[in-house]
Formats: C-alpha cells, sequence, structure tokens
C-alpha cells in the first residue's frame, strides 16, 4: 500500500489561489519515501485547470529525482473520445515506465494501464459519480478482461474543512507486492491523473 498526501497550501486556502501541488508519498507504516512536486506555471494553474499540462518530479528523501510524470495539455469529456487524457511516466527520468491513457466511455471513468512498449498491462474502472459524500472514493485496478480486481486506487475522505476550503487528498494505492515496480511506479502517476481529473475542484469529495 503506498498513501499519497497532498500538502496544505495557505495561500490556496486563503484566497482561493491554485497554486502548485506538493504531494508527501509514504509506505504502508507513514513513513516517507518520496515527495512530489508539480511543475507548471500559473496561467496553466488558474486557466486551464483540471486539464493542464503539467510535470511531476517525484524525489527520494535524499533528494534524488526518481520518478518524472509528464502530462500533456489534452481533452477532459465524453464528447471528444479522440483526443482523452494520456500521461506519461518515467522511471528513472528519461526512460519510459509506462503509460495511462483514459478510454471512452458514456458512464464510467476508465483508464489503462500500459507498458514501456504502450502494451495494454492493467485497467482501472471508477464509480459512476465520484463526487464520495462524505466517504472513501476506489477507483478498482482490474485485469484486462475487467472481470478480477486485484487492487485499487482510494480517494480518502479529508474532512468538511478541507474538502470546502482547500485541494488537499489524501489517496491509497493498493495493489499486489509483485507488481512490476515500473508498473507500480505507473500506478503512481495514474492517482496524480484522476486527482486532478476528479477531484481538483474543492467541492468535489464532499
Amino acid at each position: 500500500q503506498i498513501i499519497i498526501h497532498q500538502q496544505v497550501e495557505l495561500l490556496e486556502a486563503i484566497l482561493g489561489t491554485e497554486t502548485s501541488s506538493k504531494y508527501e508519498i509514504k509506505n504502508h507504516l507513514g513513513q516517507r519515501v518520496y515527495f512530489a512536486v508539480e511543475e507548471n506555471d500559473c496561467f496553466d494553474r488558474n486557466l486551464c485547470s483540471p486539464i493542464r499540462s503539467f510535470t511531476i518530479r517525484i524525489a527520494d528523501n535524499t533528494g534524488r529525482e526518481v520518478i518524472r510524470v509528464k502530462r500533456p495539455l489534452r481533452c477532459n469529456s465524453c464528447w471528444f473520445p479522440c483526443f482523452l487524457q494520456e500521461l506519461e511516466v518515467q522511471s528513472p527520468p528519461g526512460t519510459v515506465a509506462g503509460y495511462v491513457v483514459q478510454n471512452w466511455d458514456p458512464f464510467l471513468p476508465k483508464f489503462t494501464i500500459q507498458n514501456e512498449s504502450k502494451e495494454d498491462v492493467l485497467k482501472i474502472v471508477g464509480p459512476c459519480a465520484t463526487c464520495g459524500c462524505f466517504e472513501d472514493v476506489d477507483f478498482e485496478v482490474k485485469a484486462l478482461n475487467e472481470m478480477s480486481t486485484i487492487g485499487k486506487i482510494s480517494k480518502y475522505w479529508s474532512g468538511f474543512v478541507n474538502n470546502v476550503f482547500t485541494n488537499t487528498a489524501n489517496f491509497g494505492i493498493q495493489v499486489p507486492v509483485d507488481l512490476d515496480v515500473r508498473i507500480k511506479a505507473v500506478m503512481i502517476g495514474a492517482c496524480f491523473l484522476i486527482d486532478l481529473m476528479f477531484f481538483e475542484n474543492s467541492l468535489d469529495g464532499l
């Protein structure tokens, strides 16, 4: 299990201004193993959010960058199935580990996890409604036939104050321990994409 905790930005909480996201990535014991920072400009964050392009750099506790997540500016609507979301994960930076590709579906959020050769590996299927209503929201990680569930990405309920006044979020990623380490890195990228697509607005998750 991996826990991803978005840090509270004071300026965002007070003024409602979108700031660069920063995350702590922790193991199942709550120990920080990575730190992630989003890179883009003010124009992208405030005008294009939540479809903005970004680069997220993930560093270990020594400050060495170990994973890089790159998201181009693309469409975020089921009405434009030819230009949906695609995200590239590099680990180490400069070497492609895999991709997260949004699949067109009129009712459910769906994604495909691909390896470095763009071969399909896993599927992610979200719920019909992602509002949460004071509870966790689970995106199930499934085999390619979507018949068996092997894990999940969960957006944890963070409390009324956090959800109303900030965009801060807490996620959990649960996958099999023997899953390819490169695909585990891609799952972290998938978590960031899900956060930006479905939980970026401060009222989401209520």
